[in-house]
């Protein structure tokens, strides 16, 4: 042995690290700033700010030559603004929109029907600019809103056909030299398209037919831009003419969307073209300027005029009706050339022109193609009203026997038909209610409910009307949707449409129990337990918004009453969660919803595991949200044990095939329930409750921890409630709260959580005074280390477990200082096992933390040696006490401290043969400084290895600071002044010459 330790008495003065303190003038945290001179590579565009705040005006920038900045990284790296405000800056410096409205207006954008075409935009007015067409009021949902659902809606898997002359080759182009040439060759491409050059495409499938349509789109744009005007106009009114063709009757609404897409973009180009002709003179210049945005008639010049009658004299030859309506509407906005009135007349003309289309289908929605058109360019409202009177007058003819004669042989259904209908209708309906009082709303409810079959009809008049106006009349409704005869749709549709509504936007407060009794009684009687599930799903999001426990049970009853014959529910599982989610995430009292006679019952049916669980995380989910900013608590025992169910199915979901993401996201929901119990002070059903869930709960780490500081924090609180002394009913109880916690933790899988599991419970059992349970914790904590891995994986990257072992150790030896030794097991025995076990861990050759351990053992012994202790726990006897500084525990404690000094004096041995000077040299100081704190030097030996340390420290100068040597001499000078033992004093009066000398 080498060295030869013995501790001596010191003040607790001493003890504190002097190495480790600085001086500062500022608090660490405090926003500091600096000067930054301006120089060509500084950022410019910004206003200075000086340092009390105030912005200076730009008059001063040129002549300040510095700016304050802040030292803060994310400001220097954003200029000075936080990183969120940054990029909110740069979105409304690039769209002015959040990312979700940028990238809905970039897919718009890419849309035809929404980039190319200035009919079914809105336009971007200024704030003051008056709106010049209904559009632009924007009380209307824009048709590219609906353009998506239209084509995801309405699709076939038949074969398509389609005529056309354009896609399977070019035409020839002769060149033109004079008038009459021009002239005679368009006059050629109209022979030759009267002679019959069009082709048939037959057996196309959606998919083909949606490209060629596509194609078309492209050929009429290519001969636009070659001045092929004719072929433009040829290519528009063959596509026209496809609308009349309705063999896949149901694709008619998605191909009326793809066929009006390319009217749409004809239309902007003859618009344009005419625009650009109609240069006009300024008044006052001599100067052609283009037209104004809002242009007048008597701004444009005669030949842009001609030009564009000429335009409408061609469409006006078409011969036959429909492409001649189509094309006249989509180039209808060219009117605005020739006369300021003329968009009225021919919107109220094109209307009756509409009135020759036999199928009713196509002429519904060659009136939604005029509607909206026609919103995009006038505020009158006078041709969308006739146009809904037309479709009141032949409404009957969707159900005459023609028509379900014909829609038999497409082998569709009624109801399926109908549906065809619903857009265009929706879209007419839109416009109608546009500015429009109550009581006008009201004659057209009247006088729709008055058709036979009315059903279709309603459905969209509740799709199109104000919620506001449906929902002030929620009893009327629900009257008609209950006696209406439902031919072509079904009433469950309707009143899952009308309860869509009214969870939105909810009747007045005196209707609203007995819309919800009668609806529940129309829709219970519906005979169809797949329509009830289908209402039920929309009816629970207004039960559980606008009413009471009683009504959510009752409504979960008659659910339960559907499902539960033959096992019916296992074909709703969907309809049966969605109800479920939006009773629970819409309560007003979770805790109570969870207590209802009806909620446990409801959940049982779900017989699918994976349902099952997805339901549960979502309750859990829903209640962790519902309480999360409140201090509520549960001590309901129904609901205790309600949130235990739902708990244990989300820990028996979890094997080892769960994932981490999976398995942290239920950990943290079943937390937050074991957090919220709360028995106030029956501490004994609280523990009871923990007891259960460790049952339950098995499979999870987390809750379990959660469970381990619960019973912790219990303990704890009772020790508070008796203020330290213990009953010996408290007493029994706490020993039941360590002997828990003793008992769990070994459950737990990480060997890390453990340790500090046990670390925690063990000084929770000291401070009750339950010091054989303290020991067992600390012991199995220390018998811990070295099945700790060297690497763990977090976040994808490796971390060492060095730093977590260092931590350890120190924050258990602050805690051993208290603990007094077991009688049985001898002289701090747990020290003597962690000095035994701290080896065995796999630490890196190259490693410190080995040293540094044994350091803070020094420091530990050097402490255990005193004569009373820094601090104490009420009614524990430590070491200082129960030894009294008894000779024979002194001598124990020096023997250790010569055996951790030797083992760091190895380790200096083993540095100086690996040459690495700066960890050697600074071990050297650090064992010097415990040397000169805690030992005796004036045994020989110590004083000896005291000045070898360092003059090894001085030797290797060059690889340590100046300032850290000086600090050290400093440090010396300080214990000789401090000190009371004159030998001591002595002996360091002699060892700081000799450091000095070696400086």
């Amino acid at each position: 042995m080498s060295a030869e330790w013995v501790c001596v008495q010191r003040q607790q003065d001493e003890c504190r690290r002097y190495l480790d303190q600085f001086k500062v003038l500022d608090h660490p945290l405090k926003q500091s700033t600096i000067t930054v001179l301006e120089s060509r590579g500084t950022r410019s565009g910004k206003v200075p700010v000086a340092a009390n705040g105030i912005s200076l005006g730009s008059s001063n920038t040129a002549a300040m030559s510095a700016a304050t900045l802040s030292l803060d990284p994310l400001s220097i790296a954003f200029d000075g603004s936080d990183p969120l405000s940054q990029f909110a800056k740069q979105q409304v410096t690039s769209l002015g929109k959040d990312p979700l409205s940028r990238m809905a207006a970039e897919m718009e954008g890419a849309l035809p029907v929404a980039k190319s075409t200035a009919l079914g935009s809105r336009s971007s007015l200024s704030k003051s600019k008056e709106p010049t067409n209904l559009l632009e009021l924007d009380l209307i949902e824009p048709w590219a809103a609906r353009r998506g659902a239209i084509l995801n809606k309405y699709t076939t898997s038949e074969k398509l056909s389609i005529v056309t002359s354009f896609l399977t080759g070019g035409e020839t182009i002769k060149p033109q030299t004079t008038m009459s040439e021009k002239v005679k060759y368009r006059l050629e491409q109209l022979d030759d398209f009267d002679e019959g050059s069009v082709r048939q495409m037959l057996d196309l499938s959606q998919q083909e037919y949606v490209v060629k349509i596509e194609q078309l789109n492209h050929e009429l744009v290519q001969a636009w831009n070659q001045d092929q005007r004719v072929k433009a106009l040829k290519i528009a009114i063959q596509c026209s003419k496809l609308l009349s063709d309705t063999s896949v009757i149901q694709f008619y609404p998605s191909k009326f969307v793809l066929i009006t897409d390319i009217l749409d973009i004809f239309g902007r180009l003859v618009y344009d073209r005419l625009r650009t002709k109609a240069d006009y003179v300024h008044p006052g210049t001599r100067e052609m300027t283009s037209l104004p945005e809002n242009f007048t008639p008597d701004m444009v010049p005669e030949s842009a005029k001609e030009t564009c009658q000429n335009w409408f004299y061609k469409i006006a030859s078409i011969r036959e009706l429909l492409p001649r309506l189509y094309v006249e509407i989509a180039i209808l906005r060219c009117y605005s050339f020739l006369a300021q009135d003329e968009f009225g007349l021919a919107l109220r003309r094109l209307t009756k022109m509409i009135r020759g289309i036999g199928d009713p289908l196509v002429a519904i929605y060659a009136r939604c193609y005029l509607c909206r058109v026609g919103m995009s360019l006038t505020l009158d409202r006078t041709y969308i009203s006739e146009n809904l009177d037309d479709i009141l007058m032949i409404y009957h003819t969707i159900f005459n026997g023609g028509i379900r004669s014909e829609i038999a042989r497409h082998r569709i259904t009624l109801n399926g038909y109908a549906s065809l209908y619903l857009p265009a209708l929706d879209w007419i309906l839109q416009g109608v209610a546009i500015l429009t009082t109550d009581n006008q709303l009201d004659d057209i409810l009247q006088r729709c409910k008055e058709k036979k079959n009315p059903a279709l009809l309603l459905q969209s008049m509740m799709q199109s009307f104000r919620s506001d106006f449906i929902a002030s009349r929620a009893t009327h409704f629900v009257q008609i949707l209950s006696t209406i005869s439902v031919e072509g749709l079904s009433r469950g549709q309707l009143f899952r449409l009308l309860g869509s509504i009214l969870s939105h936007t909810p009747p007045p407060a005196e209707q609203r129990l007995s819309v919800l009794s009668s609806a529940m009684k129309a829709i219970t009687s519906l005979g169809n337990v797949e329509e009830f599930m289908q209402c039920a799903e929309m009816w629970a999001q207004y039960t559980s918004q606008h009413f009471g426990l009683k009504e959510v049970d009752i409504f979960l009853g008659s659910v339960l009453q559907q499902m539960a014959p033959k096992r019916i529910y296992e074909q709703h599982y969907h309809e049966l969660q969605v109800i479920t989610d939006k009773i629970v995430s819409n309560a007003q009292d979770v805790h109570g919803i969870l207590a209802l006679d009806n909620f446990l019952p409801l959940l049982d049916l779900f017989q699918k595991e994976s349902i099952k669980l997805e339901v549960c995380k979502n309750i859990l989910t829903s209640y962790r949200n519902a309480t999360a900013c409140d201090n509520a608590i549960i001590n309901d025992p129904v609901v205790t044990n309600a949130l235990m169910y739902i708990s244990r199915v989300l820990n028996d979901s979890v094997n080892a095939l769960t994932g981490e993401d999976e398995r942290r996201q239920i950990s943290g929901l079943i937390c937050h329930f074991i957090r919220k119990v709360d028995f106030g002070r029956d501490f004994e059903q609280q523990l009871a409750f923990y007891v259960e869930a460790r049952s339950v709960l098995s499979n999870l780490d987390t809750a379990l921890s959660t469970l381990i500081h619960s019973v912790n924090r219990l303990a704890t609180s009772t020790r508070r409630i008796v203020k330290g002394q213990h009953t010996q009913k408290t007493a029994a109880f706490v020993k039941a709260c360590a002997a828990y916690c003793f008992i769990t933790i070994p459950s737990i899988i990480d060997v890390r959580t453990r340790m500090e599991l046990y670390l925690q419970s063990g000084q929770v059992a000291l401070l009750n005074v339950c010091l054989q349970h303290a020991d067992s914790c600390f012991e199995a904590a220390i018998n811990l280390i070295p099945e700790v891995p060297r690497t763990v994986e977090n976040d994808g990257k490796v971390h060492s477990t060095e730093g977590f072992i260092k931590t350890f150790i120190v924050n258990l030896l602050s805690t051993l200082v208290i603990v007094p030794d077991n009688p049985t097991q001898g002289v701090l025995y747990l020290l003597r096992l962690l000095l035994e076990v701290v080896p065995k861990y796999p630490f890196e050759p190259t490693s410190d933390i080995l040293s540094s351990i044994y350091l803070h053992v020094l420091d530990f012994l050097s402490v255990a040696a005193q004569e009373v202790y820094p601090y104490h726990i009420v009614n524990v006897i430590s070491n200082d006490e129960l030894y009294g500084s008894d000779p024979k525990f002194i001598a124990e404690v020096n023997e250790l401290c010569c055996t951790v000094c030797d083992k760091l004096l190895q380790h200096l041995k083993v540095l100086l043969e690996s040459n690495a000077l700066r960890a050697q040299s600074q071990l050297a100081l650090d064992l010097l400084l415990k040397i000169i704190t805690g030992a005796d030097l004036s045994v020989d030996k110590m004083f000896t290895l005291t000045v070898h340390l360092w003059n090894l420290a001085v030797k290797n100068r060059t690889v340590i600071e100046a300032k850290q040597l000086q600090t050290v001499i400093q440090y010396t000078e300080h214990l000789a002044q401090v000190t009371q033992l004159e030998s001591q004093r002595q002996c360091l009066w002699m060892l700081l010459e000799r450091m000095k000398s070696r400086k």
